[in-house]
């Protein structure tokens, strides 16, 4: 990251076309989508009235793409870029980028559970926010400090993520096998100011144009219910 964007040898644009569909392939056959499209209502997913907010922290690469994704999604009432991971002092962007600090970066989702379920929020994060089966790194970032993590809060998060990932992987919703932690979160700390918001501020962005505006284009098409203007 860090406003250094690598070209793609394929287009960009086609690579988006061809993992939709890929995706809207594969929710189908595991049950996750109905044939045109529209998200399947599970009982086991059903939003919960009258419970508060609650947070999930996640990690899937540049907070950039992963906090704009979220910030589209019904039930969302904030996100914040971060880091999680490493300790109070070297949560700093410099040091993060170094990947030797512990952290990835991360983002804070505050969401109302009466609206959306703690298994929807994941499933936006396996099948849209980033790629669960690419091992430190995302697409053109590469280090520990892009893994893909889900820092539980509580043991029925582990419970929800662990069981979740465990249904995925039997159904061989990705051709690779998913290699996200599950880990206790400790500590968040929200990222500097500039990365805040960022993809909204800064919508020209090489980087964002190539990397998170399909994510949100995807949103909309795989998960139409979900998604939020």
């Amino acid at each position: 990251m860090g406003g250094i964007y690598k070209v793609p040898t394929n287009s960009s644009s086609d690579r988006h076309r061809s993992w939709a569909r890929w995706l809207s392939i594969i929710l189908v056959g595991i049950g996750l989508l109905q044939p045109g499209g529209a998200l399947q209502s599970l009982a086991a997913t059903a939003p919960q009235p009258g419970v508060s907010e609650q947070e999930a922290v996640l990690s899937g690469g540049c907070f950039w793409g992963v906090d704009a994704v979220f910030k589209h999604v019904k039930g969302v009432v904030s996100v914040t870029s971060g880091y999680s991971g490493g300790s109070e002092k070297t949560a700093q962007y410099e040091m993060v980028s170094t990947g030797t600090t512990g952290h990835a970066e991360s983002v804070k989702i505050v969401y109302d559970p009466s609206k959306i379920s703690y298994q929807q929020l994941l499933k936006v994060f396996f099948f849209v926010a980033h790629n669960p089966t690419e091992l430190n790194r995302q697409g053109p970032d590469t280090g520990t400090q892009y893994r893909s993590i889900i820092f539980y809060t509580d043991g029925e998060q582990k419970e929800i993520a662990e069981s979740y990932i465990a249904k995925l992987d039997k159904n061989k919703a990705f051709p690779e096998p998913i290699v996200t932690e599950v880990v206790p979160l400790k500590q968040f700390y929200p990222a500097e100011d500039y990365h805040q918001n960022f993809l909204e501020r800064n919508p020209d962005n090489p980087y964002i144009v190539y990397n998170d505006l399909p994510k949100l284009k995807q949103l909309q098409e795989q998960f139409p219910a979900l998604y939020k203007p």
